[in-house]
């Protein structure tokens, strides 16, 4: 059974420092048996992260559409895992405003990172949280999870334009502000003909470790990969100049289109 420091001794093994802008997408049941379960993981997240910038997704697509379209971020449940949900009801964490992609944030800038969340008629904004871990050099840990959870990745194509990538129309979506107001917040979400392309986003691993942008180690049981935000976006980017539809399947990225990447 593992510890607390247990699990802060694989965040330094797999490179994350105590002063990082850290994402996290999780998965608790891969990490394996911990003293204390979940609330222990985190315990040792924030312990450990307490001079930089702690993050996790609190995500709500799965269950906002246009009949149960208000997003109140006090109450909403994340659809995206226990430790998530536990994050976001934690004494001093903040969440954003975003009613399907929000985040919750704890410790330097926190409030800064969040703000203006509710501004944006898509899931990934430049200027929203995700493009904001690209301007803070951030760095994004799978805790147990593939990169078929890579967020980030929808937020690069969405900043390219890639094409069948956003519903045409939005949803009529809605979001209880601070002070209890609620105020209209129309919103394209993911949507592709050709599927759901996150699930080829994990085709960039290999591309990722072979180029040093990623890292993997073990985090209690937990096959983990730490990604360098900047990195990620500029592989991301050169490859999808190449080709736009690089995610609309699973295919493997040849080889010599990264290895060359001045070409």
């Amino acid at each position: 059974m593992y510890t607390k420091q247990d699990i802060i001794n694989g965040l330094i093994q797999i490179g994350v420092k105590p002063t990082d802008t850290l994402m996290v997408h999780s998965s608790m049941k891969a990490v394996g048996q911990v003293e204390g379960g979940a609330d222990t993981v985190l315990d040792a997240f924030i312990q450990y992260m307490k001079e930089g910038l702690l993050i996790f997704p609190t995500h709500t697509w799965e269950q906002m559409n246009d009949e149960y379209n208000i997003f109140d971020p006090k109450t909403e449940p994340s659809c995206v895992g226990i430790l998530t949900n536990l994050f976001r009801i934690r004494p001093g964490v903040i969440r954003s405003l975003h009613p399907t992609h929000s985040v919750a944030a704890l410790g330097k800038d926190a409030k800064d990172y969040i703000s203006g969340d509710d501004q944006f008629d898509t899931p990934c904004a430049r200027n929203g949280c995700w493009g904001k871990l690209y301007d803070r050099k951030a760095k994004v840990l799978f805790l147990g999870c593939s990169l078929k959870k890579n967020t980030f990745l929808h937020g690069v194509e969405e900043w390219h334009q890639i094409p069948n990538r956003l519903m045409e129309k939005p949803r009529n979506l809605k979001v209880v502000k601070e002070d209890g107001k609620i105020i209209d917040r129309p919103l394209r979400g993911h949507h592709s003909t050709v599927g759901d392309v996150s699930q080829n986003y994990d085709k960039m691993l290999e591309p990722f470790i072979s180029l040093g942008i990623a890292k993997q180690g073990l985090i209690g049981d937990a096959e983990s990969v730490l990604c360098d935000v900047v990195g990620m976006a500029e592989l991301t980017s050169k490859l999808l100049k190449k080709d736009p539809q690089l995610f609309d399947d699973g295919s493997p990225v040849p080889v010599e289109w990264y290895q060359n990447t001045n070409e």
